[in-house]
């Protein structure tokens, strides 16, 4: 009986432990903070710049990390998640030379592109 008892509240507590991990997990999906329906040209182009280089290992529309941080809501934050001031001085550098194991693309966007991409990034 003791047994049985011991059994059960481990399966309750592995399951609650497994339902706990998915829910972090996953992030909730809360969507930019401006619709995409009220986008300007720029912050549209941004998006398809986004979507061609960073969605891979960033989400834009919801927390948690994929490969790297989140970048939801990256300029309503006072710090960016290395410590530095969340503003365009800052992330520029770090989009054109990249940190740690995020590659740059300073050779790969030209400054259209990079202004674009920021404006899309003020949209999270």
């Amino acid at each position: 009986m003791r047994e049985a008892r011991l059994r059960l509240k481990i399966t309750v507590v592995v399951i609650a432990a497994v339902f706990a991990l998915s829910v972090v997990g996953c992030g909730p999906s809360l969507g930019p903070s401006k619709p995409a329906s009220a986008f300007t040209p720029q912050e549209a182009r941004g998006r398809a710049v986004y979507q061609q280089y960073c969605a891979s290992c960033h989400y834009a529309n919801q927390s948690g990390d994929l490969h790297g941080p989140s970048l939801f809501g990256v300029y309503r934050k006072k710090y960016l998640p290395s410590g530095a001031p969340a503003n365009d001085e800052r992330v520029t550098p770090v989009i054109q030379r990249g940190r740690n194991m995020m590659p740059g693309y300073g050779n790969d966007l030209n400054d259209q592109q990079l202004a674009d991409l920021l404006a899309y990034l003020h949209t999270l």
